[in-house]
């Protein structure tokens, strides 16, 4: 019996979320990365994409950067 796959996640562990105008939650996943360069390309396109809404890159549960700090 061989090993299970792993999942797409588990396989790209940085997240760039979009959060809800509010602030309260997150509204979406925009895209998930290999690699904190690739991440921190992402998430600053995504700040110029959406310059008056949060957008968090996370690696698992450690926010890495947010642009409402």
């Amino acid at each position: 019996m061989s090993a299970p796959e792993p999942s797409p996640q588990e396989d790209l562990p940085y997240c760039i979320e979009l959060w809800l105008p509010d602030g309260s939650a997150v509204e979406r996943v925009l895209a998930r990365a290999v690699s904190a360069e690739l991440a921190q390309a992402i998430f600053r396109a995504a700040q110029g994409e959406y310059p008056q809404r949060r957008i968090t890159l996370s690696k698992g549960q450690a926010t890495v950067l947010d642009s409402a700090a």
